[in-house]
């Protein structure tokens, strides 16, 4: 029962739409109408309003992060990783949004720091590196999500691996256009407004 609880609790959380929070507040518009549509940080940067974005990113990862510590510190490890799987897929299908949510990337970091500090900056590290050379933040993201289960496997085991490997699978299927766009050469830079 407890891992249920923390399951739910982790998916309330993960399911807050920041982004749709922050640019309704700011009057910048409803954010599923701006650019590509989605819930994140890379479509608030489009909108130009950078301050907006950084607050999307750091609340984004830090619903991820927050459901992870709460569980930890009151359940265990365990409900750790439960409650973190569930607030990344709450961040994907969030209930007030009618299940459609964002990509899950900014969630699927601070999940991953809180998880395991090392694991989280080495994805992080990949994404930054992937990002400064390519400007893509989809390729970034994907090529993050790829080698994170590779990594979490050589510092926590299989179990641990096979969460992240979870996340990546879900973060390559929600990226799915994304993915034809970079094969296309039409997928847009960081920054770029739409």
């Amino acid at each position: 029962m407890s891992l249920i609880l923390w399951a739910i609790i982790g998916y309330l959380l993960g399911s807050i739409p920041f982004g749709i929070v922050i640019t309704r507040a700011l009057g910048l518009g409803d954010l599923r109408q701006i650019g590509s549509g989605n819930i994140g940080a890379t479509n608030v940067l489009r909108t130009g309003n950078k301050p907006a974005a950084l607050a999307t990113l750091l609340l984004d990862s830090g619903k991820g992060a927050i459901a992870v510590l709460l569980a930890r510190w009151l359940a265990g490890p365990d409900a750790a990783m439960l409650a973190g799987a569930a607030a990344f897929l709450g961040h994907l299908f969030p209930v007030w949004l009618g299940f459609k949510g964002g990509k899950g990337v900014a969630t699927f970091l601070g999940t991953l720091i809180a998880l395991d500090w090392r694991l989280g900056l080495a994805a992080c590290a990949l994404w930054l590196v992937a990002a400064l050379i390519g400007r893509i933040s989809s390729l970034s993201a994907l090529i993050a999500a790829a080698l994170t289960p590779v990594i979490a496997y050589a510092l926590d085991g299989p179990r641990m691996a096979a969460v992240t490997a979870f996340m990546a699978v879900l973060i390559f299927i929600r990226h799915h256009a994304n993915i034809s766009r970079i094969l296309a050469g039409t997928e847009p830079k960081i920054g770029k407004k739409s």
